[in-house]
C-alpha cells in the first residue's frame, strides 16, 4: 500500500485509483449517500468475509490537504456508527480493485481479521486530565521547603540578582510537578483500566496530567462515565477530567 503525499504534476492519470478508507465486515450496509474524497461515492471491495471501503479518485485532481482529510474522516465517522471498523491511514491509495483485494486484504488478511475482531462491540473513548495549575503549584510550594524558600527569595529580589535562584526554582518545580503527574496518572489509570480492554497513552506536558485513548466494551461505557463523574467530583479542585467519544478507533488500528 502506498501513502500519497502530494500528486506528481508530471503524471498523467490513465484511469482512476482507489482511495482506501477502512476495512469492515463484508456484510456492512453502506449508506447510499456516503461520499468521500473528491465527493466520490464509496463502495466495498470484498474478500472472504472482510471488505475494504474505497472510492474512486483521480490523483491529478487531489491536493491531499485539509478538505480531503475532512472528507476521509467523515467517511470513517459514518462507518463507526454502523459496525466494527479498522481505519486505514489517510492518503492510502491503490491502483485498482484487484490491488485492493490482493495487495491489502489478502496480504494483510490475518492482521485485518484480528484487528477487526478486537474492535467488535467496542468503542474508543479519549480521556484527558489536566491540572488546575494554581492549585498544583501551591501544593508544590507547600510540600517542598526548598521551593518555598526560593520562591520567597525570587519574589523579593530583582530578576538579575536572583537569576540563578530562578533557574533552580524552575528546575525544582518542574521535577515536583512531574512526580505529581506520575503519581496522579498512575492513580487515575488504576481506576479506569479495569473497565477498559486496551489503552494507548499520548505524551503529556505542562498542565496536562494524562491523555489516554481507551478501548471499552460498548455496554460498559455508561459504567466508565459514571466512574469518571464520581472521580471528577472528588478531584475537581485540582484536576479537570474530559471524556470524548466514541471516536474513530485510530489508536487501535494496529498500525495499518
Amino acid at each position: 500500500m502506498s501513502r500519497m503525499a502530494t500528486s506528481d504534476p508530471t503524471h498523467t492519470a490513465l484511469s482512476t485509483s482507489c482511495w482506501v478508507y477502512a476495512v469492515v465486515d463484508e456484510t456492512t450496509a453502506l449508506p447510499d449517500d456516503l461520499h468521500g474524497v473528491g465527493d466520490a461515492p464509496v463502495r466495498l471491495v470484498a474478500l472472504d468475509g472482510i471488505a475494504a471501503v474505497v472510492g474512486d479518485v483521480d490523483l491529478d485532481q487531489l491536493g491531499g490537504g485539509r478538505h480531503d482529510l475532512l472528507a476521509h474522516h467523515k467517511v470513517l465517522e459514518r462507518l463507526q456508527e454502523l459496525d466494527a471498523v479498522v481505519p486505514i491511514q489517510f492518503g492510502s491509495v491503490l491502483d485498482d480493485e484487484e490491488t485492493v483485494r490482493e495487495g491489502l486484504l489478502r496480504e494483510q488478511e490475518g492482521l485485518l481479521r484480528e484487528t477487526l475482531e478486537s474492535l467488535r462491540g467496542r468503542v474508543q473513548l479519549n480521556l484527558r486530565a489536566r491540572y488546575v495549575e494554581d492549585v498544583v503549584l501551591a501544593e508544590v510550594v507547600r510540600d517542598d521547603p526548598e521551593v518555598a524558600a526560593l520562591r520567597r527569595v525570587t519574589r523579593d529580589e530583582s530578576e538579575e540578582a536572583s537569576y540563578g535562584d530562578r533557574v533552580r526554582l524552575g528546575q525544582l518545580v518542574s521535577r515536583a510537578v512531574e512526580r505529581k503527574r506520575e503519581d496522579d496518572s498512575s492513580w487515575l489509570l488504576d481506576q479506569v483500566l479495569p473497565l477498559s480492554e486496551a489503552y494507548s497513552l499520548r505524551e503529556s506536558s505542562g498542565t496536562d496530567l494524562l491523555d489516554v485513548a481507551l478501548l471499552v466494551d460498548a455496554d460498559r461505557q455508561p459504567e466508565l462515565e459514571g466512574l469518571l463523574e464520581n472521580l471528577a467530583e472528588g478531584a475537581h479542585e485540582r484536576i479537570r477530567l474530559q471524556l470524548m467519544g466514541p471516536v474513530v478507533p485510530l489508536d487501535f488500528a494496529g498500525g495499518i
